[in-house]
């Protein structure tokens, strides 16, 4: 009961303050150039993508978790795009087969139960030579210390964070689904603890 109240009230708020992170901020921005068009972004949760669109027609905000999504009704009116609500999970997409020329995922892929299931589902949404782009806290491979504690502490990590993994291997798992990375760059985030500063940002394509 207490979780629950917990993950309904406190959580949302918390994440839409430590996702508004300035440095976290700024790869938003980086991330989201040279995006038009129809977009499906998945995670959607508070909207803090919004105000980096540009020459975008529609935003498919897929978002399952409705107490999260409520925090971005402000933003969504201020938009000059229409942005659609698909209350639905990454594992099940509601959109046909190769539709979107453009996917996108800030700090996303971390939390989804079943991530392979998920890329599969984006993979199999996206155009041949569609872009997903990838913004994402992963497991550091420089540094054995900061992976040994992001493997011991994850499981606590997932409670306190909706199902956040801090020990996932985004790029081999991009791989692994088929996807072609066109760019992949690693980042230490400023002012984000050392067990989770280590970003992915990538750009990664469908084969035609």
């Amino acid at each position: 009961m207490l979780y629950r109240l917990y993950q309904k009230h406190i959580f949302p708020h918390v994440l839409n303050q430590v996702m508004q992170t300035s440095s976290l901020m700024d790869l938003r921005r980086e991330l989201m150039l040279n995006i038009s068009g129809e977009v499906l972004e998945i995670g959607f949760g508070t909207g803090l993508n919004l105000a980096f669109y540009q020459g975008v027609d529609t935003v498919y905000a897929l978002e399952p978790n409705l107490d999260i999504y409520a925090l971005a009704a402000e933003r969504i009116q201020l938009t000059p795009f229409h942005v659609e609500h698909i209350c639905a999970s990454a594992e099940q997409i509601p959109l046909p087969n190769d539709h979107v020329e453009h996917i996108i995922s800030t700090w996303t892929l971390c939390s989804i139960p079943d991530l392979n299931q998920s890329l599969q589902e984006l993979y199999r949404v996206l155009k041949p030579g569609g872009t997903l782009h990838v913004l994402e806290h992963v497991l550091n491979r420089e540094n054995l210390n900061i992976q040994r504690m992001q493997h011991v502490l994850t499981p606590i990590q997932k409670l306190v964070a909706d199902g956040c993994h801090l020990n996932r291997d985004i790029e081999t798992l991009l791989l692994e689904t088929g996807f072609d990375i066109q760019h992949a760059q690693y980042i230490n985030a400023v002012g984000i603890p050392k067990i989770g500063q280590r970003m992915l940002l990538a750009r990664v394509t469908k084969p035609f």
